[in-house]
């Protein structure tokens, strides 16, 4: 089957499927602004896999939740949303966002779709699980085209004790004290605001 990228063709975005008897895939989806729908490619063989996905007019712009179930395209010519369930690669939801829509982007929690709408200045944002938007839209600058990068979470800090021990919390605060010459060069070390917000951490990591 012969692609046809037509009109403005954006950056895909790559969903893996995981299926329980079968390994890890991961498509592509290509918005094609012109034809009104969406392509998607197996990146393993870079074949394009069943027909185009029909979507709202223009899409522009395409992001895939992180676990990726669904994908959400941002069309420009209706001032939706369409949402896609990648299990089945058909259109779930259409959802209304501010005028002309060109960038979207999920946050890493997956729990929420950031819309930027170029023609009104704004950001919508949609609750991923009711695939609905949440208040009205956010001001911003002029002629917003995308959405920038989401600051992913800090992971949980370890420490060198093992949590459920009774000595954790000792072999934790030790092993900092050495290393740093105190807990309160290791709190600013480590980035806590003070000793205290440390030892909570300890506290928490050891389960005590």
């Amino acid at each position: 089957m012969t692609l046809r990228l037509s009109g403005l063709l954006l950056i895909a975005a790559v969903a893996g499927l995981l299926g329980s008897a079968q390994a890890l895939a991961q498509n592509a989806y290509i918005p094609n602004s012109i034809d009104h729908n969406v392509s998607v490619i197996d990146t393993a063989t870079n074949t394009v896999i069943g027909s185009p996905i029909p979507v709202g007019p223009n899409p522009r712009a395409v992001a895939v939740t992180p676990d990726g179930s669904k994908v959400y395209v941002a069309n420009r010519g209706d001032n939706t949303v369409s949402v896609i369930a990648t299990a089945t690669n058909t259109v779930t939801a259409t959802i209304p966002v501010g005028p002309r829509p060109v960038g979207v982007a999920v946050t890493p929690d997956g729990s929420k779709v950031y819309v930027a709408n170029v023609r009104d200045n704004t950001v919508s944002v949609i609750a991923t699980a009711t695939d609905t938007v949440t208040g009205p839209p956010i001001p911003v600058g002029r002629g917003p085209l995308a959405l920038g990068k989401f600051m992913q979470p800090l992971p949980a800090p370890t420490f060198a004790g093992t949590p459920g021990f009774s000595n954790c919390h000792g072999q934790s605060v030790a092993a900092l004290a050495q290393q740093f010459g105190g807990l309160n060069a290791a709190a600013a070390a480590l980035g806590f605001p003070s000793e205290k917000a440390l030892q909570t951490a300890i506290r928490t990591f050891c389960r005590v």
